[in-house]
């Protein structure tokens, strides 16, 4: 069995992040990047808002340069899939779907959220080419254009709101007859002159030649009064929700209701000691990398001290 000192498991900004600071601190980490190396920022189009980079570069531009940073401290780096775990006691026991199986003294969850989509093979064929599930990241490059957002809860009028204060034109697609978000939410967006609600709504596809050029919608599908039309937009944005991936460890990890981690406080302890949380597996609320990054500083940093006052 191999013996890891301090395991990091997802290769996001957190796991990154954490990587460095561990190494530094001489705690040998070895990061398995997971299912999506580099982690949801690689399907975001262009980044401006990630300090010490003043000019614009992409999502996957970003994590190459910080997989780079890591690689420079010698970090050992795999690419396989966590399957299996056991948190029952220390050391912890992982499996990984080669085969492979290490235990570690100390680990770092770093496994991200996953933006729930719609199911259309247009999401994936447009992803980054006008479809995105972050407006905080991507609303700036549609400043006076014409975008829709998915989605009829806080989240979705949140980030309507948003675009409507870059966009000329935000249409917010609904497919129920009413909207799901807290009261003072639905007043903002209704107030918002910028904003048309679509109710009763659901997307069939969408099109474009080099990016998205609109949306082929259809209102009361499968009702009477049911008919098809093209809406031209810019910008698609989802915003129906995320799955953090929690899966695996839930038999040992607290979560909440929804799958996010449950942390100590301000710290990223988990109910498992020598076991942290960081990134957007632990954040239902932020979900930006500049705050990934900064957890996986501090899950790194509580690693060492862990390991420290255990003597490991």
């Amino acid at each position: 069995m191999e013996h890891i000192k301090c395991l990091i498991i997802g290769s996001g900004p957190a796991g990154y992040t954490a990587a460095i600071y561990a190494s530094r601190a001489n705690l040998n980490p070895v990061i398995y990047e997971g299912i999506q190396p580099g982690g949801q920022l690689t399907i975001t189009d262009m980044i401006e808002n990630f300090p010490g980079h003043p000019e614009e570069l992409s999502g996957q531009d970003l994590m190459d340069l910080m997989r780079q940073q890591v690689e420079k401290f010698g970090v050992e780096i795999r690419e396989h899939i966590c399957v299996k775990s056991d948190l029952s006691k220390a050391p912890y026991h992982f499996w990984f779907e080669d085969g492979s199986e290490v235990e570690a003294d100390t680990v770092i969850i770093a496994t991200g959220a996953s933006a729930k989509f719609l199911g259309l093979d247009d999401e994936k064929k447009y992803m980054g080419m006008g479809v995105s599930a972050c407006a905080t990241c991507d609303g700036f490059f549609y400043r006076k254009k014409v975008v829709a957002v998915v989605g009829g809860g806080d989240t979705a009028c949140g980030e309507a709101c948003y675009l409507a204060g870059l966009a000329s034109k935000v249409y917010l697609i609904v497919r129920k007859p009413y909207l799901r978000a807290s009261k003072i939410m639905q007043e903002r967006v209704m107030e918002n002159d910028k904003i048309e609600v679509l109710f009763e709504t659901n997307t069939l596809g969408l099109y474009g030649e080099n990016g998205v050029e609109g949306a082929h919608l259809i209102y009361k599908k499968g009702e009477e009064g049911e008919h098809r039309y093209d809406l031209p937009i810019d910008g698609f944005f989802l915003a129906i929700g995320h799955n953090p991936n929690s899966e695996v460890f839930k038999p040992w990890i607290e979560t909440d209701d929804a799958g996010y981690i449950k942390t100590d406080g301000p710290t990223p302890k988990t109910n498992v000691p020598g076991v942290f949380a960081a990134g957007d597996v632990a954040d239902p609320l932020y979900r930006q990398a500049v705050v990934a990054a900064g957890s996986g500083c501090k899950a790194a940093m509580e690693a060492e001290k862990y390991l420290a006052e255990n003597k490991l």
